[in-house]
């Protein structure tokens, strides 16, 4: 397919998405636009023709920039973040456990997303299953092309994702991610390690061989553990028990840490000493910025998208420099505000390889990666057009 073709579907595609969005999706509350999403996924995961055809459409627009990045292989530089991909929440494991043995999609999205965006990370995680929060946990800016959850870690537990997954193998996509989270509300850092262990363990044991895992350790989105565990002594131990766990099994997949925004420099610094030291592969900044809810100032939800690119490019910025300073064999994905070709240049600029979306779905569609990728391309030759007529 011709270069110029795509530019011209991804132009239509875009003007159609943004055109008809605020009459057709932007109607309903975000909560409400986000359950009937995650019905529509239930379905679309398994009905005939859906996923060849979404397969197709994706090769149709996609912008493939293979690259080594963080101890793997991608054939695209933005990949769908965790947090769509996760899978219902349950009140205990043996609940979860027989809702896969019945043959239930407990993880809405697994086939259609992937098949439409490309690499996608499932998750995140919890040792144990999470109803997750109750109520609206779902919100939209859209005069800031933003967005707010406190969706709360909602997940069947490790074991059951693992057993589904495992289960449907055989279908999975080439490129995706698992993304395990640091079971919240635990106060012990033994505990909590033998729950990362045990999650990434269930995986293995299933036969799921995802292109990376992330290790979660920033998740703003519960009240039982809002600060998240970035430690120095807690983070060494945890990334530690995870990739000796890796290396005793003989499983060569890379480990990625997602952290928070927010952080001081110091604390940035200390992060990529320590990822250093124990063999941590790329780190993902950064997850979402706690903010007060719109319904309730006295509880707090992760924001995403514009308004917290300023924060997630400056934590890029001071990642990259101590990367840069002490020659870290370390690669930085950027998560945070890449919702079109501008945001996604001010990384490059940085250095960046590569980077995660999720609220650009909500902004821009089902092929908002692609979009991003040719309105940063269409900037690209409109730069290099300048240079040229300015030596002319």
């Amino acid at each position: 397919m011709s270069a110029l073709f795509r530019i011209w579907l991804l132009r239509g595609l875009a003007a159609a998405f943004e055109t008809l969005a605020p009459f057709v999706l932007f109607q309903r509350t975000a909560q409400a636009a986000h359950e009937r999403l995650l019905r529509w996924l239930r379905f679309l995961d398994n009905a005939p023709l859906c996923v060849p055809i979404a397969d197709a459409l994706h090769r149709l627009t996609t912008y493939e920039y293979a690259t080594d990045l963080g101890g793997a292989r991608l054939s695209q530089r933005l990949m769908l973040a965790a947090g769509l991909v996760k899978g219902d929440g349950f009140a205990n494991e043996d609940e979860a456990l027989h809702a896969v043995s019945a043959g239930d999609n407990i993880m809405p999205g697994w086939r259609i997303v992937p098949a439409l965006a490309g690499p996608v990370e499932f998750g995140s995680f919890t040792r144990h299953p999470r109803i997750g929060n109750t109520g609206t946990v779902v919100w939209r800016h859209e005069s800031t092309r933003s967005t707010q959850n406190r969706v709360g870690l909602r997940s069947p537990g490790a074991r059951a994702a693992a057993r589904f997954l495992g289960l449907n193998r055989s279908k999975l996509p080439k490129e995706f991610g698992i993304n395990i989270a640091a079971s919240p509300g635990v106060a012990n850092i033994d505990e909590q390690t033998r729950d990362v262990v045990e999650s990434l363990e269930f995986f293995l044991d299933a036969g799921v061989r995802p292109t990376w895992f992330t290790l979660n350790i920033s998740c703003p989105n519960t009240e039982d553990d809002p600060q998240g565990y970035q430690l120095e002594a807690e983070t060494r131990q945890l990334c530690s028990a995870f990739i000796q766990s890796l290396r005793a099994r003989e499983v060569e997949i890379p480990l990625w840490v997602k952290i928070s925004p927010g952080l001081a420099p110091e604390q940035y610094h200390t992060l990529m000493q320590v990822f250093s030291d124990v063999g941590v592969r790329a780190v993902v900044a950064t997850n979402t910025l706690p903010k007060p809810s719109p319904d309730d100032d006295n509880v707090h939800a992760g924001l995403g998208g514009g308004e917290l690119h300023p924060e997630a490019l400056n934590s890029v910025r001071l990642l990259l420099a101590e990367k840069n300073r002490k020659r870290y064999a370390i690669d930085v994905i950027a998560c945070g505000g890449i919702v079109d070709g501008a945001s996604l240049r001010e990384y490059k600029r940085l250095g960046v390889k590569a980077g995660q979306y999720w609220t650009a779905l909500v902004f821009r569609g089902p092929f908002a990666a692609a979009i991003i990728e040719s309105e940063l391309a269409r900037h690209e030759r409109r730069l290099r057009a300048f240079h040229r007529e300015s030596l002319a």
